[in-house]
C-alpha cells in the first residue's frame, strides 16, 4: 500500500468523526459570533493604549467576550500573561492563601507546573505555605472517586481547591471531557466540598461545545498561543470563572490595590479579538488532522491516544514509538514540513523546567505556538511524541506524508 493510498483509506474510515467535528465547529462559531454581537465589538476596541491603561475599552472587553465564549461570569486575557504556565501560576496565587490545601484530583501535573508548585526558595506554593496534594487516576487513566472522597474527608477544612489538569501532558492517557469533568465537579460538591474547583483548560477549547465552566468548574486557565487564540494571537494568556473569583486573580496580576482598572498594551487587540473568532474553525482543522495521523498511525500498528472510536477531548495525540530514533525522526519530519525554519535538524536538549532531553518540532509563524503545526518529546522510554496543531487540515495532511515516508 502507498502512502497516498493508505491517507485514503484512513479518510474514509473517519467520515463520521470529521462531520462531527464540523458540527461542533458550527456550533461554537455562533457561540462566539454571539459573545461579539452581545458586546457590540467595534473597531475603537482593536486600538492599543499606553502607561496606566485606565479606561482601556479594547482590554476590558475582550475578558467580556472570552468569558461569554467560554461561559463564564467573568475574564482577564492578557499580553501580560506570557504562557500557559504563568496564567496558571497567577489563578493559583489570586485564589489560594498560606494555609491553603489543593487537592489534584488528575494525578501529578505535568513538568513546568512542578517548580511552580513544589519549589524551593523560588517562590513556590510551597514557600508560600501552600499545601499542593495530587490523586492519581484509575488503571483505566480516570478519576479515582474512591480515592478522591477518601482525600477530601482527610485534609478537611483546609481544602480550597480542586485541582482539574484537561489534558494529558507527558501521559499516555485521553484528555477529560466536558463531560467527565462536570461529573468529577458535581461528585466533589457532593462531598460537601465549598471551595474553588479550578481547571487547566490548555489545548481544549472549543474541541467540545461546552466548556469547563459551564458545568461546574469556577475558574478556567489557558494560553492564547493554543486554541482561543486561533494562531493569531501573538502571546498571552485567559482566564475566565466566577466574578469573585476573577477579581481577585486580577489583583495578583496587577497589585492589590488596582486590580483589573489598569494594564496597557501600545500594538493594540485587533488579533486577539480576530483569533478568538478563528478560534472554533482552526481547532476543527487541528482535530480532524489529529484524527488523521492517529488513524494512519493506527493503520501501520503504533498505539496513539486519544483512541479513534471517541471523540478527542483536546488537539493533542500521544503517539508510542519502539526506539529513541523513530521518535526523533517522528519530530524531526514534522519541523520539515513546517512553513518557518523547516531546514533546521532538531537536536534533544536541556529545556527548562523539565528532568529529561527534550525534542521538540515548531517552525511557527509565533515562536511555540501550539495551535500551530508542533510537536515535542521527552527522550526516554517509553519513546512517545506529543503531536498538536495546525492551522489548516491541509498542512497536517502534507507533514503526514513526511512523517509516512521517514517512518517507513
Amino acid at each position: 500500500m502507498t502512502i497516498e493510498e493508505l491517507i485514503k483509506k484512513s479518510e474514509e474510515k473517519l467520515v463520521k468523526s470529521f462531520e462531527k467535528a464540523d458540527e461542533v465547529s458550527e456550533y461554537n462559531q455562533e457561540k462566539v459570533l454571539k459573545a461579539f454581537h452581545k458586546r457590540g465589538i467595534a473597531l475603537r476596541h482593536f486600538n492599543g493604549t499606553t502607561g496606566y491603561g485606565y479606561g482601556d475599552d479594547g482590554r476590558f472587553t475582550l475578558g467580556e467576550v472570552y468569558a461569554d465564549s467560554l461561559g463564564a461570569e467573568a475574564g482577564i486575557v492578557s499580553p501580560a500573561l506570557l504562557s500557559g504556565t504563568h496564567a496558571l501560576t497567577v489563578a493559583l496565587f489570586g485564589v489560594l492563601r498560606t494555609g491553603d490545601s489543593v487537592l489534584c484530583v488528575s494525578g501529578m501535573p505535568y513538568d513546568t507546573l512542578r517548580g511552580v508548585i513544589y519549589g524551593e526558595g523560588n517562590g513556590s506554593l510551597k514557600d508560600f505555605g501552600i499545601s499542593f496534594e495530587c490523586v492519581d487516576l484509575d488503571e483505566s487513566g480516570k478519576f479515582d472517586k474512591e480515592s478522591i472522597k477518601r482525600e477530601i474527608e482527610r485534609i478537611g477544612n483546609s481544602l480550597k481547591m480542586i485541582y482539574i489538569q484537561r489534558s494529558r501532558g507527558y501521559e499516555l492517557r485521553d484528555a477529560f471531557t466536558v463531560a467527565e469533568i462536570g461529573e468529577i465537579c458535581a461528585f466533589v460538591r457532593e462531598r460537601g466540598f465549598k471551595g474553588c474547583i479550578f481547571v487547566d483548560n490548555c489545548y481544549g477549547e472549543f474541541v467540545e461545545k461546552q466548556e469547563p465552566c459551564e458545568v461546574g468548574a469556577d475558574v478556567a486557565v489557558g494560553s492564547l498561543i493554543k486554541n482561543p487564540g486561533g494562531g493569531l494571537a501573538p502571546t498571552g494568556g485567559y482566564i475566565v470563572g466566577k466574578a469573585e473569583y476573577i477579581e481577585n486573580i486580577g489583583k495578583r496580576l496587577t497589585a492589590p490595590s488596582i486590580g483589573n482598572e489598569v494594564g496597557s498594551y501600545a500594538y493594540g487587540y485587533r488579533l486577539f479579538y480576530q483569533g478568538l473568532f478563528l478560534a472554533p474553525h482552526t481547532v476543527n482543522q487541528a482535530i480532524k488532522g489529529s484524527l488523521l495521523i492517529g488513524q494512519c498511525m493506527d493503520e501501520l500498528g503504533y498505539e496513539n491516544f486519544s483512541k479513534l472510536d471517541k471523540t478527542p477531548a483536546d488537539i493533542t495525540r500521544a503517539i508510542r514509538f519502539d526506539t529513541a530514533k523513530q521518535l526523533c525522526d517522528f519530530i524531526q519530519s514534522v519541523q520539515e514540513a513546517s512553513p518557518i525554519d523547516s531546514f533546521v535538524t532538531l537536536e534533544p536538549w536541556d529545556m527548562p523546567g523539565y528532568d529529561s532531553k527534550v525534542i521538540m518540532a515548531a517552525g511557527c509563524f509565533v515562536e511555540g505556538a501550539s495551535i500551530e503545526l508542533s510537536a515535542d518529546a521527552p527522550v526516554k522510554p517509553p519513546y512517545t511524541a506529543y503531536f498538536q496543531g495546525g492551522l489548516t487540515y491541509e498542512h497536517c495532511k502534507y507533514a503526514l506524508k513526511k512523517m509516512l515516508a521517514k517512518l517507513l
